[in-house]
C-alpha cells in the first residue's frame, strides 16, 4: 500500500499533536507538522511557517506534496471581524501555497460547537438550535469565523477537486502546553493550587451546566474520526459532530476530578465564580509551586486558560452533542470522559507540569 502524506496544520496543539502521534504510529502514514514554532521531532517532520505570512509559506512548502491536509489551528482576536479576517486568510493562504502540487486528496477541517452557539462575542446568546446539536440544523444568522473557515476550504475543493470533511467537537480534553483553549490543563493547575494553598476547589461555572447534561472530546477521540473521515469514502464531503459518546452533569464529574487530586469539592455557590477572577492571583504562588516541586513550567500563562474554561463552563444552557452522523456511516469509536481527564492529569504529573 502507497503511503499517504499528511500535513498537520497546528502540530504543537491539543489535536494538531495528538493526531500527529496516532498517525506516525503507523506504517502507511508520512507526517508532516506546521506551526510557527514547530515541535524538534525524529518522526514528525517539522516545518516552521507562519500562515500569515503567504512567502513564508510557499517556501516552506516547496517540494512537499501532501495527499492530506489536517486544518487544526486557529488565532484569538479582539473582534469576531478580526477573527473571520485572520483565521480565514490562514486556511487560503495554505490552500493556496499546495494548490499547484496538484498532490491534496483530502482536506480535514477542524472547528467547534461555537458553529451551534454562536461566536464568543455572542457565545450562548440569541437564539439557540435546540440541543442535542445535530449537523442538519443550519448556521446561525451571525458573523461567525468557523463559517469564514469553511468556505475557503468549500472555495478550494471546488477549484483544486478534493474531498473535504469539517469536524465540530465540543471542548477538547488533551496534552499540550502553551494553547489558547485548555480547559483539561487548566482544571489540573487550579487543583494543584487549592491543594497547596488550601482554597475551596469551586466550581466556576452557570448553575445550567452544574445541573445539565454537558459532553466532551478527547483529542484522541478527534483524532481517531479525523483519520476515520480522511479515509472514510462514505465520510467524503461532510460535517460531522464528534465528542465522547457519554453524557455527565458538572455536579457529578466536579467531584470526581477533586477525589482525583484529593480535595473536597465545594457544593455550587450559585452563581458563577470565574476562573478569571480565582486565578487573577496566582501566577506569583504558581512560580513558588513550581520551584518547591521543580516542575518544568513555571510560567502560569503557558499553563491556563481560564477565559475559555470560563466561557465553557458559564454558559446558560445544556450542551449535548449528537453522533448519529458518523456512527451511522460506521465510526463507533467511545471514550468515558472522566478517563480522559484522568488520562491527561496523570501524563501531566508524568511531564512534571504538576506536582
Amino acid at each position: 500500500m502507497a503511503k499517504k502524506t499528511a500535513l498537520v496544520v497546528g502540530s504543537t496543539g491539543i489535536v494538531g499533536l495528538t493526531l500527529a502521534n496516532r498517525l506516525i504510529s503507523q506504517e502507511d502514514w508520512n507526517v508532516f507538522g506546521l506551526a510557527r514554532n514547530p515541535s524538534a521531532s525524529t518522526d514528525i517532520q517539522p516545518i516552521a511557517a507562519d500562515l500569515l505570512n503567504t512567502g513564508q509559506l510557499q517556501s516552506a512548502l516547496n517540494g512537499i506534496k501532501p495527499t492530506h491536509i489536517f486544518l487544526t489551528s486557529w488565532l484569538r482576536n479582539s473582534t469576531e471581524a478580526e477573527n473571520i479576517r485572520v483565521n480565514s486568510a490562514m486556511v487560503r493562504n495554505l490552500l493556496n501555497a499546495v494548490s499547484a502540487s496538484g498532490s491534496v486528496e483530502h482536506v480535514a477541517l477542524v472547528t467547534g460547537l461555537k458553529h451551534y452557539l454562536g461566536p464568543f462575542e455572542n457565545y450562548g446568546k440569541g437564539t439557540l438550535p435546540a440541543t442535542p446539536f445535530r449537523e442538519k440544523q443550519g448556521r446561525l444568522d451571525v458573523e461567525n469565523f468557523y463559517y469564514a473557515q469553511e468556505d475557503e476550504v468549500y472555495a478550494a475543493a471546488a477549484r483544486d477537486g478534493f474531498s473535504w470533511s469539517i469536524h465540530r467537537p465540543h471542548t477538547v480534553i488533551g496534552f499540550a502546553v502553551g494553547n489558547a483553549m485548555n480547559m483539561g490543563v487548566t482544571l489540573a493547575v487550579y487543583a494543584s493550587i487549592c491543594r497547596e494553598t488550601g482554597r475551596p476547589f469551586v466550581f466556576p461555572g452557570s448553575s445550567a451546566q452544574w445541573n445539565g447534561l454537558t459532553d466532551m472530546t478527547d483529542a484522541r477521540q478527534l483524532a481517531s474520526h479525523l483519520q476515520w473521515a480522511a479515509t472514510t469514502h462514505a465520510a467524503r464531503n461532510q460535517a460531522f459532530n464528534v465528542v465522547n459518546g457519554d453524557v455527565f452533569r458538572w455536579s457529578w464529574m466536579w467531584s470526581e476530578l477533586a477525589e482525583w487530586f484529593g480535595l473536597r469539592a465545594e457544593p455550587y455557590p450559585d452563581h458563577p465564580t470565574p476562573l478569571e477572577l480565582q486565578l487573577a492571583d496566582a501566577a506569583p504562588i504558581w512560580t513558588n509551586i513550581a520551584d518547591k516541586y521543580e516542575l518544568v513550567e513555571p510560567d502560569l500563562r503557558r499553563l491556563v486558560s481560564p477565559w475559555h474554561t470560563d466561557a465553557d463552563l458559564g454558559r446558560p444552557i445544556e450542551v449535548v452533542t449528537d453522533m448519529s452522523k458518523s456512527r451511522k456511516l460506521g465510526f463507533l469509536d467511545y471514550q468515558a470522559t472522566d478517563e480522559s481527564f484522568f488520562d491527561l492529569f496523570t501524563r501531566l504529573r508524568k511531564e512534571g507540569l504538576i506536582p
